[in-house]
């Protein structure tokens, strides 16, 4: 099932999302929030006919970095041991059609298309074999990185923090387990020019090593977002840009580049 979030008449509210040509999509509005037993109200509104948002509101997006060996290799860096995780902001969060901000301090801003896993239960310390439990479902993101910054200075929090830098979208898939999750094909287009394109079955730690390393350290939560990394081919975005992540089996998010206002 895809899970949408979005708002019409100034109300915002969950829904499933039925069809498959972009054109058709409708929604049917859910009853209650997806976290918990929800129904289907068979009230449905076409998606062209609504906004549609985040589809989760995360208290946190925990990232990891270097998960893709080729990745690394491309920006002079090994790959690491163990996961090696940082956070972006819940205000980084953006949704499907919202504009990527170019921030004011940074003159080389680079894409970075992944797998994100959402959180659908409040876990800690998750064991391996339980780690399917607690996922909710997979939607793309974006990890939009001011470059520079994190080359000039020794964290990352305002290279990868700032507002507008983690699109995520168009919706939640729930239907895929870690398994299919784990062997994806994950691409990104600039102005429908094709920068990356690999497949999730190429990251160095995988699903269950990312869940498992960070609850051992907090709790998550329901709606809580793991950025699993990105493949090779990251590169700059300009004003103007319209970028697009799309992964198998989830679908395409697209975001234009702005001037920060």
């Amino acid at each position: 099932m895809r899970i949408a979030r979005f708002s019409i008449d100034g109300n915002v509210a969950f829904g499933a999302v039925e069809g498959e040509k972009q054109d058709e999509l409708v929604l049917d509005i859910i009853k209650g929030i997806p976290f918990a037993d929800f129904e289907l109200s068979g009230t449905k509104v076409p998606v062209s006919k609504v906004r549609l948002l985040p589809p989760v509101l995360p208290n946190k997006v925990v990232a990891f970095g270097r998960n893709y060996a080729d990745h690394a290799k491309e920006l002079g860096n090994e790959v690491p041991d163990a996961p090696f995780a940082f956070f972006k902001p819940a205000t980084s969060v953006i949704g499907p059609g919202d504009e990527i901000q170019y921030p004011s301090f940074s003159q080389d801003v680079h894409h970075e298309a992944e797998l994100a896993v959402v959180i659908g239960r409040l876990c800690r310390e998750v064991p391996r074999e339980r780690v399917k439990d607690v996922i909710f479902g997979y939607t793309c993101a974006n990890d939009v990185t001011a470059r520079d910054v994190q080359k000039r200075e020794k964290q990352w929090a305002r290279a990868k923090g700032f507002d507008t830098s983690c699109p995520l979208g168009p919706w939640v898939e729930t239907g895929l387990d870690v398994e299919r999750a784990s062997d994806l094909t994950i691409q990104l287009t600039v102005n429908g020019e094709q920068r990356q394109l690999g497949r999730t079955s190429e990251m160095t730690h995988s699903i269950e090593d990312l869940v498992g390393n960070i609850s051992e350290a907090m709790t998550l939560l329901p709606g809580d977002v793991i950025l699993t990394g990105t493949p090779a081919g990251v590169g700059p975005l300009h004003v103007g840009d319209e970028v697009a992540v799309t992964i198998e089996g989830i679908g395409t998010l697209t975001n234009k580049v702005v001037k920060r206002g």
